[in-house]
């Protein structure tokens, strides 16, 4: 892949970017377990003079460089992920693979905590030539909670911010090729437990029992109703049942049944509403059977929003500096990122980097996914040069 860089970095710091990539992916750390790579980001900076790098969410690091020049004096925020998942490696062809048993970087964060140091190295030469701030996250935990972009929203860490940039790669755009588009670009992820409870009676006299089983059934059957009668297309809404227990032998009407799942949904407006919507369900199965239900919901991460003047900007910028054909159309993924904290909080776009090219087809979250050292360099030039744009806009 041959995509043009805007030769922001010099080259001990790209060379910097790429060390980065390959000893996170060496050695990859699971959600809220990140100390080394949190240790290694930091001595890092400190050996290109940055000092000051501040910890939150106890694995996680974030860096402000401040401009000394003039100008107009906005406030850019950088989020970079930095864990990884609890999957084997099984790709032999990588020089720096996963030395890690059972964890591996599967969803590109070495890129993206890769990328987020780069832009962090560039703004430190460079602070002498604007005015404002820039803040780069090296973010733990947005696989698994409690997520690390809550903490971000939680702790005010984006207050009198302008705007923030998230990136993301992805397996069907082309290796070199950028997206984005305006408006949700992920599903919330609201997860629930919901517990019914029946009365036991013998398997040969259900009539002197309550069948928790049925009260179950009925609701996997009523509760997709809520996606296809109550909510608009466009929301590309999901509830997924993910486990369900209960009962205690053949001949034993089930006394209780307890299940877990997700409830997903691109839209802010109707999010609260289709929660709502599954518990009443569960409460109307369990009464038409004589039986009740506990529903209990945990507010997971919100959409991903994007700004429409934001993703036009860079739109212009990805033709300007890699092609006309380098900016492509992609709908939004049924999939959620924590980096909708950052985007409920201010203007921001989460943007889409392509990884794929011959041997690197893979989806993210699978043993043999991977992404070229190629990608890297243009990547992170690419942002440095978006965030500039920002600061002096």
């Amino acid at each position: 892949m041959n995509a043009p860089t805007n030769n922001l970095l010099s080259n001990v710091e790209r060379e910097a970017v790429v060390e980065m990539r390959h000893a996170m992916h060496r050695e990859p750390e699971l959600s809220n377990e990140e100390w080394k790579t949190q240790r290694r980001i930091r001595e890092v900076l400190e050996n290109f003079g940055m000092t000051g790098a501040r910890e939150f969410h106890r694995t996680g690091l974030y860096i402000d460089i401040q401009g000394r020049g003039v100008g107009p004096k906005r406030s850019i925020a950088l989020r970079g992920d930095i864990d990884a998942l609890p999957i084997q490696e099984a790709r032999d062809d990588l020089s720096f693979m996963s030395q890690m048993p059972g964890v591996m970087h599967a969803c590109g964060h070495d890129m993206h905590g890769s990328i987020a140091l780069g832009t962090a190295l560039a703004f430190h030469r460079m602070r002498d030539q604007f005015s404002g701030r820039v803040r780069v996250f090296f973010q733990p935990a947005e696989e698994a909670e409690p997520c690390g972009g809550r903490t971000v929203a939680d702790e005010g860490l984006l207050d009198g911010f302008d705007a923030a940039v998230g990136f993301h790669v992805r397996t069907d755009i082309l290796a070199g090729s950028y997206g984005a588009r305006a408006g949700a670009v992920t599903n919330s992820a609201d997860q629930f437990e919901l517990h019914f409870q029946g009365v036991m009676s013998h398997g040969a006299k259900p009539y002197e029992g309550v069948d928790a089983i049925a009260i179950a059934g009925t609701f996997i059957n009523e509760v997709q109703k809520v996606i296809s009668r109550e909510m608009p297309g466009k929301d590309a809404a999901v509830v997924t049942i993910g486990t369900i227990n209960g009962g205690q032998a053949t001949n034993i009407i089930c006394p209780s049944v307890t299940m877990t799942g997700t409830i997903r949904t691109s839209s802010t407006e109707r999010r609260e509403t289709l929660v709502r919507r599954v518990r009443e369900m569960a409460e109307a199965a369990a009464a038409m059977h004589r039986g009740r239900a506990q529903f209990t919901s945990h507010w997971g991460e919100p959409p991903v929003v994007n700004d429409a003047d934001m993703v036009d900007r860079f739109r212009r910028l990805v033709i300007e500096v890699a092609g006309n054909d380098r900016f492509v159309e992609r709908p939004s993924t049924p999939g959620s990122d924590d980096f909708g904290f950052y985007s409920s909080r201010v203007p921001s776009i989460y943007f889409w980097f392509g990884s794929q090219e011959p041997g690197k087809e893979s989806a993210v979250h699978t043993p043999t996914f991977a992404v070229s050292d190629d990608v890297l360099i243009p990547t992170t030039e690419l942002a440095i040069r978006y965030c500039w744009e920002l600061l002096h806009s």
